[in-house]
C-alpha cells in the first residue's frame, strides 16, 4: 500500500461549476486512503509570466505555487481546449516553471475533457509538448481524452459513464504505479 504520498491536481479551467474541475473532483473516489490528494485553484491568482520578474524576485503566490509542486509526487492535470489550445490560464501557470525545476521527472497524468466529439485533441497534444518542455514524465496510460464530456454527469456533478469512470481508475492506477517505484 502506498502512504505518505502527495497528489495535486490542476484544472486548466476557473470556470465555476467546470465539468474539469468535477473530474478531479470525481478523482477522490479512486484516489487509496493514506495518499494525500489535492485540487489547486490557485492559477487565477499567479500575474502573467515576465521573465524579468521571474529573474529577480517571484511574487509570493508564484513562490508557493512552485513549493506545492516540489513537495508533490506526482501531479494530474485535467483541462478543457479553448480555441484548438489549452486555457490561457493554464498556460501561464506553466511557463511560471519553465526557468525552475518542480516538475522536473515528476510524474504527471493529463486529462484533456471537451464537450466536442474529438474530446480536445489540440489542447492534449499542445499540453504534452509543454510538459515534454518542462521534461515531466506522462506516465505510461497516464494520458486520457474525454469526448462530450457534459453526457458524463449527472445533473448534482456526479460523474455517471461507466467507460469514464474505468478510464480514469486505469489512469490513477498507473500514475500510483509510477510513484511507487
Amino acid at each position: 500500500m502506498i502512504k505518505n504520498k502527495k497528489i495535486v491536481a490542476i484544472s486548466g479551467s476557473i470556470r465555476e461549476g467546470s465539468s474539469n474541475t468535477n473530474i478531479l473532483k470525481a478523482l477522490i473516489a479512486f484516489i487509496p486512503e493514506g495518499i494525500d490528494y489535492s485540487i489547486y485553484n490557485g492559477i487565477k491568482e499567479l500575474p502573467h509570466f515576465n521573465p524579468d520578474i521571474d529573474r529577480t524576485e517571484p511574487p509570493a503566490v508564484v513562490k508557493d505555487f512552485r513549493k506545492m509542486l516540489d513537495e508533490s509526487h506526482a501531479l494530474i492535470i485535467c483541462t478543457p481546449e479553448y480555441a484548438k489550445s489549452v486555457p490561457g490560464v493554464l498556460k501561464n501557470a506553466l511557463e511560471w516553471l519553465v526557468s525552475s525545476a518542480e516538475l522536473y521527472k515528476k510524474p504527471v497524468a493529463v486529462i484533456t475533457a471537451s464537450p466536442s466529439i474529438s474530446g480536445g485533441d489540440k489542447a492534449h497534444e499542445s499540453l504534452l509538448l509543454t510538459l515534454g518542455m518542462l521534461d515531466t514524465t506522462v506516465v505510461k496510460n497516464g494520458s486520457l481524452l474525454i469526448p462530450s464530456v457534459g453526457t458524463k454527469f449527472n445533473d448534482d456533478a456526479t460523474l455517471k459513464d461507466e467507460s469514464t469512470k474505468k478510464a480514469l481508475t486505469s489512469l490513477i492506477n498507473s500514475l500510483l504505479d509510477e510513484i511507487n517505484n
